[in-house]
């Protein structure tokens, strides 16, 4: 049972992995709580954004939508590989999904197929958006895939976890294709080295 890094821990972590971190507005109050609670967390959840433009993604990720108010993650990780903090607490990124995924990550054991959605994720893991299209043809910047690896890499040392609490929307909610262009396992891949490194 791990109870959310603070505000502060969350932005030394990031640095302290080499993120370059831009910090939007109030973010560190930006949040869902009245929804729910946030915690205990168990992981980090990938997704892309759907968006072109890194301003214009920045600001629909932190103001959502009417359907979807913001904020819908907690940094926002545009092509040239800034990450912008735009909100920290419960954030409407991961919605229901799996509790046998859930008890995966938990355990830190290869993932099962996601069939069912009936876990609230927004209480147990932190979310970052990805500035992509998801068509499988907007491409994937090196930039970008070293942010997005040394985000999570940031957030499972902070916590002492391993790779294997790094997971993708694809594989926590039914019917959700998000990261699509580059492979879960490669990622995790990336994560395990970075976290040998000490």
């Amino acid at each position: 049972m791990a109870p959310p890094l603070s505000a502060s821990r969350f932005l030394d972590a990031l640095r302290a992995e080499g993120v370059t971190v831009v910090e939007v507005g109030d973010w560190r109050h930006h949040n869902r709580n009245h929804k729910g609670p946030w915690g205990p967390v168990h992981g980090v959840m990938i997704h892309h954004t759907v968006t072109r433009g890194s301003a214009a993604t920045v600001e629909i990720c932190r103001e959502g939508f009417p359907a979807l108010p913001g904020p819908l993650c907690h940094g926002v990780i545009t092509k040239d590989g800034t990450v912008h903090l735009i909100g920290y607490g419960r954030a409407n990124h991961a919605g229901l999904g799996d509790d046998d995924v859930l008890r995966a990550v938990i355990a830190e054991r290869r993932l099962p197929p996601d069939n069912e959605a009936n876990t609230d994720g927004n209480r147990h893991f932190y979310g970052f958006e990805c500035e992509n299209l998801g068509d499988g043809e907007d491409p994937w910047p090196e930039e970008q895939l070293d942010a997005i690896e040394r985000v999570a890499a940031a957030v499972c040392r902070a916590h002492g976890w391993t790779e294997r609490s790094v997971i993708g929307h694809l594989e926590w909610q039914p019917g959700k294709i998000d990261p699509r262009g580059f492979t879960m396992d490669s990622l995790r891949e990336r994560v395990e080295e970075r976290l040998k490194g000490d």
